[in-house]
């Protein structure tokens, strides 16, 4: 295992832990408003999801010993584009933004940032990473599975949450959901 890749999953990993954190106290914050968790029941198949993600990059790179890809220039460019796109996303939404779908009843969705041209800019986000990120260390296998796993878990996903959003009233925006006022 090499320097940079032990680096790399460090990083990776303060960076998902640092995540939960902002979702645990943006979810006490909107609680706090009243909030209600929609789709409980698949919450713990996305954790086990992403940890055997990040498992599996790990797995993949020490068995079949992968290193550093050749295009390694273009797919960290590319990765740092994504977490732009992640922090935009998680800084629009604010105290809003958490891991769980947690809806404040007659909140005002928020149409801010990414959010203003792409539905679930989060997801898009998931699932670019879930390419990139072992894509770096050609660690293609994990990069494979779990974009078909991901898929998989958004198509349920992301219907729980386009349900648990029609509890908001109010003007509608272009993607059917409401803006702030």
């Amino acid at each position: 295992m090499s320097f940079a890749f032990s680096v790399y999953m460090a990083l990776l990993i303060v960076q998902r832990l640092t995540e939960l954190v902002i979702a645990r106290r943006n979810e006490k914050i909107v609680k706090e408003r009243g909030a209600k968790e929609y789709g409980k029941s698949h919450y713990p198949f996305i954790v086990t999801l992403h940890v055997l993600f990040l498992l599996s990059i790990f797995a993949e790179a020490a068995i079949f010993n992968r290193g550093l890809s050749p295009a390694w220039p273009v797919i960290l460019l590319l990765i740092a584009a994504v977490q732009i796109l992640r922090y935009w996303s998680i800084f629009s939404l604010g105290a809003y933004w958490n891991t769980k779908i947690l809806i404040v009843p007659d909140g005002n969705l928020q149409a801010k940032g990414p959010y203003r041209y792409i539905r679930h800019p989060n997801y898009v986000t998931v699932a670019l990473e879930m390419v990139l990120l072992p894509a770096l260390f050609q660690c293609y296998f994990t990069a494979i599975l779990f974009t078909i796993l991901n898929g998989i878990m958004m198509m349920v996903r992301i219907p729980a949450e386009e349900k648990a959003l029609q509890h908001y009233k109010g003007e509608k925006n272009s993607f059917g959901g409401q803006v702030e006022k």
